[in-house]
């Protein structure tokens, strides 16, 4: 029942952020001077094209483009009736790309879930790699595994994603047969979910899932490493040790789950930096994914497109921290979220 209030209180709350964050995301598509019809209109003028002058100029007043930003705020979320009524992101009107000719729905409609997909794949990648590699090279400390472990770390950090991106585009291809480029074969663009689409879709997963986690897998097995070292190291490690407890169950018991909280804390960073970190990677390895769509509308002042981008971004964030924080409730009993008030 206590878990429940808390996580309608954190349901609430992230309501709240959200509403913020569409707010400064407005304000900040809108920061640089002009927007895409503005620089078109100029350049048409330039040009003495009248009808194209014409068209853009009915376009910005269809989208309320030419009323003050407080008004196409409110326009653009659905809170105030516009040309065409209320008709805004509360009402699943995500606007117009100016850039594509479409509406931002249809532009980001496949690439959504692709980069849910993706990303998601990811994280797995992530956990699964830096669990057991943080854990035995903490276990195992200033030994070869350890120093293995650390030289891996290291070496995800270190490496450019489009580097290593473009390293398996090359031997992935030659020696595993592996596809090249996108998240599907072209064939199954388009058509309606399968068994053979979704073999295609696992199989161009691989090599993105490892370019994309490997550094976050190592960012992670080093934290996990540090935390672990640190439990390691206090008295009641020692206790145990002295009563007679067993390695492995010494170590599961209390080490390990006390250094996972700074491991659950960042599931709620994790996903929108890889979204984030994923966008160069996208456009080396031609995913279907929201990066390109972003890269080429913050470009272009593409302002709709841009701006529900960012959104679901901040979205994830919000989301990823409101599991985190639940799973930090669960996970250790020292945070008392129903005292909060006393």
């Amino acid at each position: 029942m206590i878990l429940l209030r808390y996580a309608g209180y954190r349901f609430l709350t992230m309501l709240l952020t959200l509403w913020v964050v569409s707010i400064m995301v407005w304000i900040i598509i809108n920061l640089p001077p002009g927007d895409y019809l503005s620089n078109q209109i100029a350049e048409l003028r330039a040009t003495g094209q009248a009808e194209g002058v014409a068209k853009a100029e009915f376009l910005r007043a269809e989208y309320a483009l030419d009323r003050p930003i407080w008004e196409q705020y409110f326009i653009w979320v659905g809170m105030m009736p516009g040309p065409n009524g209320f008709s805004g992101l509360l009402q699943g009107d995500f606007g117009w790309s100016f850039e594509f000719d479409r509406p931002v729905g249809e532009i980001v409609g496949d690439a959504l879930w692709l980069t849910v997909l993706v990303n998601l794949a990811a994280v797995l990648f992530v956990y699964a790699v830096a669990l057991p590699l943080g854990v035995l090279a903490a276990a195992k400390s200033e030994t070869w595994v350890d120093y293995t472990a650390g030289f891996v770390g290291y070496l995800g950090l270190a490496t450019p994603n489009f580097l290593l991106a473009l390293i398996l585009f090359y031997y992935g291809n030659k020696y595993f047969d592996l596809p090249i480029g996108g998240l599907m074969h072209p064939a199954f663009e388009g058509a309606p979910m399968t068994w053979a689409k979704v073999k295609s879709i696992l199989l161009h997963l691989i090599v993105p899932t490892f370019v994309i986690g490997t550094s976050g897998a190592a960012a992670m097995m080093q934290r996990l490493r540090a935390n672990m070292l640190d439990e390691l190291s206090k008295p009641y490690v020692e206790t145990a040790q002295a009563k007679g407890l067993g390695p492995t169950k010494m170590l599961t018991k209390y080490p390990l789950r006390m250094a996972f909280n700074p491991f659950v804390a960042d599931i709620g960073n994790l996903l929108p930096a890889m979204v984030s970190g994923s966008v160069l990677v996208s456009v080396v390895l031609g995913l279907q994914t929201i990066g390109p769509s972003l890269l080429t509308a913050l470009k272009s002042q593409d302002q709709f497109l841009a701006a529900f981008v960012l959104m679901f971004v901040a979205m994830l964030t919000l989301i990823g921290t409101m599991i985190s924080d639940l799973l930090l409730v669960l996970l250790d009993p020292r945070i008392r979220y129903g005292d909060r008030s006393k």
